[in-house]
């Protein structure tokens, strides 16, 4: 029998300690990340139980009574241990179901975690929330990912980019300047878009106290100046440049291209997946089409972000 109840605050090392067993868990599902923003959003993650055994973790928050995948992460869905089969997340989604209805939740909104961050196949959410839940899928993004082990060659643009930088006498090294590197993100922002990174300074720094061999940020420097670079997220094999920026110094001089070169083909070329995520707006509407070329131009190829929605009932 399975049993459904939202997540307390008493749950917390269960739930952590969960996270880190399953098959398709990331640190960002862990609580010290996922409630340095809980003032912006109103928890209402579940956990479910299988006679008192705790089998799947759902990390959401609600809204006008929609239930919605957590509105402060980029993927989430149902993260399940490796027992988990098809019959069981049918079994699961239809309790999940069953217990938002008694709750009042009207509606879903479910983003699940693309299959490059899972350690097992873990897709059976899919089948259930279709089958079950009668789900449509209401958006896609694109992503761009390097497969490392494989990975393909640089475009001539970025390879001469990289051989500029290297002229230069450009190195990249690790940094814990997380100050800099957010006044240079932080200005592209302003400038191209008008608007400020989600994470504050604060934030970021809080973070990556928090995970400190999760959350790493890679510089590029002339000297002593620094010209730019990228905050990733490491997770298992996978490396995801959460924030990517450069001063106009750094742009110039092939700053960012060499710190990919780095990145791709010395720091973490033993992994599996380098992401560089998405390059859509709108819900996947509107293609960046310079962003997604260079990133393609590093050897990315495509990863599709879905999210989908359904009426409870």
């Amino acid at each position: 029998m399975f049993e459904v109840r939202k997540y307390d605050i008493a749950d917390r090392q269960e739930w952590d300690s969960f996270i880190g067993k399953s098959k398709n868990g990331t640190f960002l599902f862990k609580r010290g990340y996922m409630e340095y923003h809980n003032d912006r959003f109103e928890d209402y993650s579940l956990l479910v139980y299988d006679n008192k055994k705790l089998r799947a973790v759902l990390p959401a928050n609600v809204k006008d009574d929609i239930l919605q995948s957590h509105g402060g992460l980029t993927y989430g869905g149902l993260i399940s241990d490796g027992c988990m089969t098809t019959e069981t997340a049918m079994e699961v989604f239809s309790e999940i179901n069953k217990y938002l209805l008694e709750q009042g939740i009207e509606k879903v909104v479910y983003k699940p975690t693309p299959w490059i961050y899972h350690t097992l196949p873990a897709e059976e959410d899919l089948y259930a929330i279709i089958q079950v839940c009668g789900a449509k899928l209401v958006s896609r993004e694109i992503s761009s990912t390097v497969y490392l082990p494989n990975r393909p060659k640089f475009s001539q643009l970025r390879r001469r980019c990289v051989n500029k930088a290297r002229r230069n006498g450009i190195i990249v090294r690790e940094s814990n300047d997380i100050a800099t590197f957010w006044n240079i993100l932080n200005a592209n922002l302003e400038g191209r878009y008008g608007v400020s990174p989600v994470h504050t300074e604060k934030e970021l720094s809080l973070l990556t106290s928090r995970f400190p061999d999760s959350i790493k940020l890679f510089m590029a420097y002339d000297g002593e100046e620094a010209l730019g670079g990228t905050l990733v997220f490491v997770m298992n094999d996978i490396v995801h440049t959460q924030y990517i920026a450069a001063s106009p110094k750094g742009k110039t001089v092939g700053a960012l291209d060499i710190v990919f070169d780095e990145l791709i083909n010395e720091e973490f070329s033993n992994y599996r997946f380098l992401d560089f995520g998405k390059s859509t707006e709108q819900h996947g509407i509107w293609l960046n089409k310079n962003l997604i070329h260079q990133k393609e131009g590093f050897g990315g190829r495509g990863v599709c972000y879905d999210v989908y929605e359904w009426n409870v009932k």
